[in-house]
């Protein structure tokens, strides 16, 4: 019954993300790492040196295939399983339909929707990020070597997609070693975590060899940096962006989908259910909060990211991209929120879904 409901979660994901091709027409980003992959293929060399060639070698054999639209179909399919991920970390935090559901509101938010087959990476890193948080918490629970390994090699996939997916890995790779080890199988997350570790010292490596430095960045010009920022002063003035990010009229997250506002009241119920000590007695509450905690710190990491590390929020595409890599996590924060405020969360998602509506439809 529960693989039933996972499968219909995914199809129906697939299926409005698919519906959803063309929302915006390609352009910018999209183009040229269709270009890349096209380039790949045909003779394995890189065409655009200041982009990288991580994620172009992941959508080549579908590009080579089918063209731009299975790589669309594909990248769907892709972002789809995330919020399948997303469900069964949310597992771990409240129980079914609640999981299922809140997944489900953030799977078919107009952001997610919009970015779903977007040919861009975020959502691809997104189902890294799920999964491999997905794994962190099951090593806490059991660890085992097969799911340490599916944990640390999502990790290590991750900066291949672009240098800053590896700052929401942070939290993710410390509680896969963390975990294991309160398990006392510190060997395990130790391999985990090697595996991440060897992945960033080939990254570099090789970088070094094609761009010159340890990130495709370092082919930028001379001054020209990879935030935009230049100084500490200029990262100060992006301080606003915290709130940016979420609020702004065109690019603010909430905007589009405001069942995301869920998200700080599961940190709400987290501190709360800190001070009641719960956790100390009842094993399955301490797993929840394990498990929302990590949630949260992938969400915050990626915050610290949109805020501070993109060189301008505007983007040619839909509101919210610099987000989308937290949104699959977020999901299972959605669904504790869910529960505990039932109603305020149905008409959050209401307005949502009222929102992917007319996005999909006009």
């Amino acid at each position: 019954m529960r693989a039933l409901r996972l499968l219909a979660l995914w199809g129906a994901l697939f299926a409005v993300y698919a519906a959803g091709i063309g929302i915006d027409p390609r352009s910018g980003d999209e183009l040229v790492h269709l270009r890349i992959a096209h380039t790949l293929t045909r003779d394995g060399e890189v065409e655009d040196l200041a982009q990288g060639a991580g994620f172009a070698l992941v959508i080549a054999p579908a590009r080579a295939l089918g063209g731009a639209r299975a790589v669309e179909l594909v990248l769907a399919a892709v972002a789809a399983l995330g919020f399948v991920l997303a469900a069964l970390l949310a597992r771990r935090i409240v129980p079914e339909p609640y999981a299922s559901a809140g997944a489900a509101l953030a799977g078919l938010s107009p952001p997610a929707i919009a970015h779903a087959a977007a040919i861009y990476p975020e959502l691809t890193g997104g189902t890294l990020l799920a999964g491999a948080s997905l794994c962190a918490v099951s090593c806490r629970e059991r660890p085992r070597r097969t799911t340490a390994a599916a944990g640390g090699a999502m990790l290590a996939a991750l900066p291949w997609l672009g240098p800053l997916f590896a700052i929401p890995a942070v939290p993710v790779a410390v509680a896969l070693y963390v975990w294991c080890r309160r398990a006392r199988r510190p060997l395990l997350g130790l391999a985990a975590v090697e595996l991440v570790a060897a992945s960033l010292v080939f990254y570099a490596t090789l970088n070094e060899s094609l761009y010159g430095g340890p990130t495709p960045w370092s082919a930028n010009p001379p001054g020209v940096t990879a935030t935009g920022a230049q100084s500490a002063a200029d990262y100060a003035a992006r301080v606003p962006r915290l709130a940016t990010v979420w609020l702004d009229p065109s690019e603010g997250l909430l905007r589009w989908a405001p069942v995301f506002a869920l998200v700080f009241a599961a940190g709400w119920l987290l501190a709360r259910s800190h001070r009641t000590g719960l956790a100390r007695a009842v094993a399955e509450r301490a797993g929840a909060e394990a498990a929302a905690t990590l949630a949260l710190g992938v969400v915050g990491a990626q915050l610290l990211v949109a805020a501070f590390l993109v060189p301008a929020l505007a983007t040619r595409h839909f509101a919210g991209l610099h987000l989308a890599p937290a949104l699959p996590v977020a999901g299972a924060l959605v669904a504790w929120g869910l529960r505990h405020y039932p109603r305020t969360a149905a008409l959050l998602g209401a307005v949502t879904l009222a929102a992917s509506a007319w996005v999909v439809l006009v």
